[in-house]
This record gives structure tokens, sequence and C-alpha cells, in this order.
């Protein structure tokens, strides 16, 4: 009989832990032996494919080593999406998995060195959201992708100051990526520190939190080796959560979380959709609309604050926001509204039209986006207000889980928490679902907030173990070279979503 306090131990996984762990680690050094082979050096060939990677002269080693370390890596983070022994397990697995991939070349994309060119530009005095890299003329320009070379930085001013530290501390090319992987694992560090505090406040073990965030093969691949700046704004953004989740209500706090958020914002704009359910998240009670708008000021003035200081001191003011426009400029089969203007495409030439329905598909996709986010916001804001009528009844708890009273937490709090946090990840999900642009790395950013308050694992974590396996180590993306055949099956299985989600759902209400 298990003794009160005692944590339950995991469900019965495919592999034991300690198998989990070697089986983990055994694919991390294998993919940085790939990279070693034939990743994202500086002097790898550009635009290649599958078949031109084969063709070298490791090319068979190097798609061997990098077909089988993923499947490791992906199979043992999938063996214990359950939760991992411990917290502290959990932990040590997750940085033991990254320690091969710290010491190896860029992995799975080229845009570190788009990063490294962009802080080239800005340290001498260019701005880098009117001039691209190539007519800035960066010495590096070799390394960037032909896509990045004419296009303005897509990314807030707070990473062009880190992008221009990265190179004034680099020097070279080598110093400059590796000062940008030190400010990468320097956000995942932030994001870990934070996702204890916050699996608390959402009455959920830790243990599983953190495995699901931080152990992940998209992780260890695109954040740690590839250092994309997604690790920056994750960091940001969790520690503004924790700050109103463990300080709700009080002005300072929230102007505290306001401003992190802002640099999160400044990082990549995308962390923008997380703003209106941290208002909620820091909202003690009642849920009013005084209460509400009282809240929201606080937070918007440190968001603005934030804003405002980052733009003027890195004397760039606000071109970043035009150009973010430019971040759609890959047209790939993975984000599923380019999937669907591409089918329309194929129907169109079929006929002996040309509908070039991407650009039209791509804009429906961002108003549904607006519409979503504002659906998903207001069911967070109604299921709160029910904590008015819950107080003047006196009535215990709505929603709270049967494990929070163990966990020594307000059920209360737990139930704000958990409801802002959730609302949030879904904000997350439906950016990245109906983005123009997806690249694996996106996943990363709804991961953390959905293993803090998903109910069910499989339904995401799914998804990130595919996208594990969509981009090869030079950066190589599969999905260019799987355009029409990637199409199709993206477009068949947002068909099938569609269809089959109305149903699971009046199942769910019988």
């Amino acid at each position: 009989m298990t003794a009160p306090g005692t944590p339950v131990s995991p469900p019965s996984v495919s592999l034991t832990a300690s198998g989990a762990r070697y089986t983990g680690l055994a694919g991390a050094v294998l993919l940085a032996v790939a990279g070693y082979l034939g990743g994202a050096l500086p002097d790898a060939p550009l635009g290649g494919t599958p078949v031109s990677i084969w063709r070298a002269p490791d090319g068979p080693a190097t798609l061997t080593c990098w077909l089988i370390g993923t499947a490791l890596l992906v199979g043992a983070w999938w063996s214990l999406r359950s939760g991992a022994p411990s917290t502290r397990w959990a932990y040590v697995t997750a940085g033991l998995w990254a320690l091969p991939l710290l010491v190896a070349p860029p992995l799975g994309s080229r845009d570190v060195y788009s990063y490294a060119c962009q802080g080239w530009t800005y340290a001498h005095g260019v701005d880098p959201y009117t001039v691209g890299v190539a007519a800035a003329g960066c010495p590096w320009l070799d390394t960037v992708a032909p896509i990045w070379r004419d296009t303005p930085a897509p990314y807030g001013p707070a990473f062009m100051l880190l992008a221009a530290l990265a190179v004034g501390l680099g020097g070279g090319l080598t110093g400059t990526i590796v000062a940008l992987r030190v400010i990468a694992v320097a956000g995942l560090l932030l994001a870990a520190l934070c996702l204890p505090g916050l699996a608390r406040a959402a009455g959920v073990p830790t243990r599983q939190a953190a495995w699901l965030a931080l152990a992940g093969p998209l992780v260890g691949v695109h954040l740690v080796a590839g250092a994309h700046n997604d690790a920056v704004m994750l960091g940001l953004l969790l520690s503004g959560l924790l700050v109103v989740v463990r300080r709700p209500g009080r002005p300072a706090a929230l102007l505290l979380a306001g401003a992190l958020l802002g640099l999160a914002v400044t990082v990549k704009a995308s962390a923008v959709v997380v703003v209106p359910f941290a208002v909620l998240a820091g909202m003690p009670g009642p849920y009013t609309l005084r209460a509400l708008l009282r809240h929201c000021g606080w937070l918007a003035g440190g968001l603005l604050a934030a804003l405002v200081v980052t733009s003027a001191v890195s004397g760039l003011g606000f071109g970043w926001v035009g150009g973010l426009t430019h971040s759609g400029d890959s047209e790939q089969w993975t984000s599923p509204p380019t999937a669907v203007g591409f089918v329309v495409d194929y129907a169109g030439a079929l006929v002996g039209r040309d509908p070039q329905a991407v650009p039209g598909v791509r804009a429906v996709a961002l108003l549904l986006l607006v519409g979503v986010l504002t659906v998903l916001w207001w069911r967070a804001w109604q299921t709160l207000r029910q904590w008015n009528e819950v107080a003047g009844s006196g009535a215990a708890h709505v929603g709270a889980s049967s494990g929070v009273a163990s966990l020594g937490v307000d059920c209360h709090q737990v139930t704000r928490s958990r409801v802002a946090l959730h609302g949030a990840a879904l904000a997350l999900v439906a950016t990245v679902v109906l983005s123009p642009v997806f690249h694996p790395w996106y996943a990363t950013w709804p991961l953390a907030l959905l293993a803090l308050t998903a109910a069910r694992t499989t339904w995401f974590v799914l998804p990130a173990a595919a996208a594990a396996f969509l981009a090869l180590p030079d950066g190589t993306n599969l999905a260019r070279v799987t355009k029409a055949p990637g199409a199709l099956a993206m477009t068949a299985l947002l068909l099938t979503v569609l269809v089959r989600t109305p149903f699971a759902a009046r199942r769910r209400h019988r």
C-alpha cells in the first residue's frame, strides 16, 4: 500500500527508465557524429537533397547516423511521455542528452548563420530591417541560405542586440556561432528554471512537465545544436508567466511580467498571442470587467515599456514590425494553409488555370487565427468568471484536479493558472497550425505549456516526434523535396481532423 505523500510511479513504459536514458544518449551521440560528418558546417554545399547527400563521400554514414540517432532519441522520449521517475532524473537525463549536441556543429538548419550576419550588419551600423545581409556586405554571406540573403531581419530589436553582442564577443564566425549557442542555451536554462514553479501552480507533476518540455528531440537538435532564438523567446515567455502566477494581482509583478513578455515579443513576435492569457493568469479574482481592465493596464504598461525601451536602445525604432512580413517568404507544405493553397493550385492546373491560391489561403488562415484566438480567450475568461459564483456560494472548487490537495496548492489558484496556461498553450498551437510557415522548431513553442496543462499527451507528442524527422543534418528541409505528396497528405490530414473533431466532441458530451 502506498503511503500518503509518496509519489506515484509512472505507468509502465516500453523501455525501463535507465534503458530510455542511455538509448537517448546513444541517439544524441549519433546525431553529433552525423553533424561532424555532414552537418550545417560553414563550407557545406547549399541546396542539397537526400540524393546529393547520399552521394557525398560521407553521405551514407551521415544519413544512417542521423536517421538512427533521431529514431533512438524520439523513441526514448516517447517511452516516458507519462513522466520520468523523478524531477531530478528528468533534468539530469535532458542535460545528458544535450551534452553531445552542445559540442556538435549546427544541425538541422542554417539559421544560425543568418543570425550571425544580421548581428554583423547591425553591429556595423546598418539597419537590418531595411538592408539584407548581402547588401550589407556580411563577410560570412556564403554560409547563409540564399532565400535569406536579401530579406530584412524578421526578429525584434532585443534579439538584434543579442546577435550584435555575439558578434562582438565572438570576433570571427566560429566564435559568433559559439556565442549564439550560449545565448540559446541560457534561454533554455531559464525555461528549465521556471518549469517547477509553473508545474506546481498548474497542479501537475514536474517530472512529467520537465520531461516533455526539455527532453524532446526538437529541443536538443534545434534549440541547442541549432541555436535557434526560439529558446530565448521561450525562456522569457515562461519567466513572465511564472511571475504572474506566483504574484497575482500585484502591480509590480504585473509590470515585471509585462516587461518579460515584451522582451519575448521583441525576440519573436509570435509570443504576443500569450499576453491576453497572462492577464488572466495574473488576476486573483473576482473576475469582473473592472478588475480585468486594471490588471490588463498594469501588464500592458510593462509590455509597452519593454517594446519602447528595446526599440530606443537599439536605435532601430519600430522598423522590425515591417520585417515580420518577410517571415512567410518560404513556401512549404508543412504549413497547413500553404499546403491547402498548393492543392488548390494543383487542382487549377488540371483544368488549365493558375489560381495562385497560396497568398489567399494564407490570408484567410490569418483571419481565422484571429477568430480562434478570440474564442480561446473568451472561453478561458468565462471559465474563470464561474469562480465569482463559486466564491459567493462557498463551494470548495470547480474543476480542480483530485491531486491538488496533496500538492499543498490552493484549488482556486490551480484552476486559475491551469485555465490561463492551457488557453495560452492552445493559442500557440493555433498560431503554429495557421501560420504561413512551419519549421520543426516551431513545435517547441506550445510544447512547454501543453506539458504543464494537457490531460492527454499523445495528440501533441506525436506531431512533435514526427517533426523531428523533417530536417537533415545539413539543414536540408525534406518538405522542400516532397512538395506535391506532402501537400496532398497535409490537406488530407487537415480534412480528416475537421471531419472527426465534431464527432469526437459529441461522444465526449454524451
